[in-house]
């Protein structure tokens, strides 16, 4: 048994080879939405499938990874070797959804693999009936691009080119692909060469031994957090829009039983799955769980598999969180992850109120394929600005802007300068959303009013993905909810055309406009107890409007 320092020390080193690995990523990746909004998360994960270590990315992606792992593991068991790089996408056998395509790199240990190396980001494109990794029409997976199952990419150090190939010619831009799919890999082998640093310096025996000293602290300290809770039953829910082909008010149901130092959630009175692409793979719907209560907990604990082991899940096949293949489930990594992370902060709110969050805004996407009349290059384009607002807390308000509920800010809006660099867009104005928020002790997070221009010489064509536009960020403990999505497409000699959450196939006219106005978030306890001071700091920076105050 390692020393407790010594397990200290080793648990922040995991940490920040993972961290690392992430600014790799970061530096090395083509598409924007990598190099830009970080769409993409790095783990470590040892050689039983356990969440060592997590760099705070995007917590929707990380909570799953252990399922990947052992798919992958025991899919080529016997077969492992050094050098080898492994692929995975598919929800049915591990993963998230389609386009969070994962690479895994074994570590071997004194001949025997010890650690996985992991980086997962989301592709701009995989493939499929439609651009942009989403297709609001698909009613079956494979409608939703192209499926990877446990694959070997890179067989002891050498690529397996004919299947690089494959993969590659399936998806509508190559070049980035590529480019993306190498940072991918370089991350996991920066990944490799400092955990095999790590063991160097302090001994394999000490490295692997302390894994299990790791998790069973961060699990002592999660467990005593909760122990803090009130007892008993509680029930939450929270209910999606639609799933675009006419399913509405879709129910999530959280049954939380809290008991001593540990959780029961019960999700088997969801609704059943559904025929869009709203419906979420089992693991993430775990990974879902995981994220509510990793938000729930001290902060300061390590949100690895050790902290997870206090709660247990359980759902019904065929329901929205547990549904049959081959129902898609494409958007499931917002919707309905948000919404399975929201009945469980809800059902627990009177059992920890200090811990709650109210409701952060929604996701609610534009993916853009036209052609860009500068380089006469085809381009896809996918909105990360106008982000929602974040919930507000016992503590404070939520963050402005801030994004979804499921990245908890973790995906940034990337540059407007770089955007409109690289893409035929002007953005015409983006600037804060008065009133947008919940009001509350703590109000929400505003969210954003944007103009963007397409500049394009030929029509191109958009599709959107996303949810909130019906039912908006709650308020928590007395807190208001926040205002709803509201989406617009501007375009001379028509009349202005409301964006549903979920279409395919919209028209976009040269110098048409997409007016957006995006949710705030929730606000937490009575709007009778917020200060004077805070309410004449959100009057200063255009947080309410003039109209509101006087109300």
């Amino acid at each position: 048994m390692a020393d407790p320092i010594t397990v200290s020390v080793l648990t922040h080193r995991f940490e920040a080879i993972v961290q690392e690995m992430g600014e790799a990523m970061l530096r090395t990746a083509y598409s924007q939405i990598l190099n830009s909004s970080r769409d993409f998360s790095t783990a470590i994960c040892d050689n039983e499938a356990r969440l060592v270590a997590q760099a705070d990315h995007v917590p929707i992606h990380v909570g799953a990874i252990p399922w990947a792992v052992a798919s992958v593991r025991n899919a080529f068991e016997g077969q492992v070797r050094p050098g080898d790089v492994y692929l995975l996408n598919d929800p049915y056998h591990g993963n998230n959804h389609l386009p969070d395509l994962t690479a895994f790199v074994p570590v071997f240990v004194e001949g025997a693999v010890a650690f996985w190396s992991i980086n997962r980001a989301h592709q701009s494109d995989i493939g499929g009936a439609t651009h942009g990794a989403y297709n609001p029409g698909a009613f079956e997976i494979w409608q939703e691009g192209l499926r990877i199952t446990p694959l070997k990419l890179y067989d002891a150090g050498v690529v397996r080119e004919d299947v690089l190939q494959m993969i590659v010619t399936n998806v509508r831009h190559p070049h980035d692909f590529l480019g993306d799919l190498r940072a991918m890999i370089g991350s996991a082998r920066l990944g490799e060469r400092r955990l095999l640093a790590l063991v160097e310096e302090y001994g394999a025996k000490t490295v692997t031994e302390a894994v299990d000293e790791i998790l069973d602290g961060a699990e002592r300290q999660a467990r005593a957090c909760v122990a803090t809770w009130k007892d008993g039953v509680y029930r939450g829910e929270s209910v999606l829009d639609d799933d675009g082909h006419g399913a509405t008010d879709i129910a999530i149901r959280a049954i939380v039983t809290k008991k001593g130092d540990g959780l029961i959630v019960d999700l088997r009175e969801s609704d059943p799955q559904v025929k869009g692409f709203v419906n979420s793979s089992f693991p993430n719907t775990m990974s879902s769980v995981h994220m509510a209560l990793a938000y729930l907990i001290d902060p300061r604990t390590p949100k690895n598999s050790g902290s997870f082991r206090v709660v247990k899940v359980l759902t019904t096949p065929g329901t929205i969180v547990h549904p049959h293949p081959p129902a898609p489930v494409t958007l499931s990594t917002n919707h309905c992850a948000q919404e399975i992370m929201e009945a469980m902060v809800k059902a627990l709110a009177p059992a920890c109120p200090t811990r709650a969050i109210a409701g952060w805004g929604r996701r609610f996407r534009i993916a853009i394929k036209g052609v860009n009349p500068r380089t006469k290059r085809p381009f896809i384009w996918h909105m990360f600005h106008a982000r929602p607002g974040g919930g507000a807390t016992a503590v404070g308000d939520g963050w402005e802007t801030a994004g979804e509920g499921q990245a908890a800010g973790g995906i940034k809006f990337g540059s407007v300068e770089v955007a409109e660099a690289r893409f035929p867009l002007t953005f015409e104005h983006h600037e804060f959303r008065a009133d947008s928020a919940g009001d509350g002790r703590h109000r929400g997070g505003v969210g954003a009013n944007l103009r963007l221009r397409v500049d394009i010489d030929a029509p191109a064509v958009a599709n959107t993905a996303g949810d909130g536009v019906r039912h908006t960020p709650y308020g928590l403990l007395g807190g208001k909810d926040a205002l709803p999505h509201r989406y617009r497409l501007l375009s001379k000699g028509r009349p202005p055309r409301v964006l549903k959450t979920k279409e395919v196939g919209i028209p976009v006219r040269p110098g048409d406009v997409f007016f957006v106005e995006s949710s705030g978030g929730g606000g937490y306890g009575p709007p009778s107890k917020r200060s004077r001071e805070a309410r004449a700091s959100d009057a200063a920076n255009g947080f309410v409007s003039a109209r509101r105050r006087r109300r």
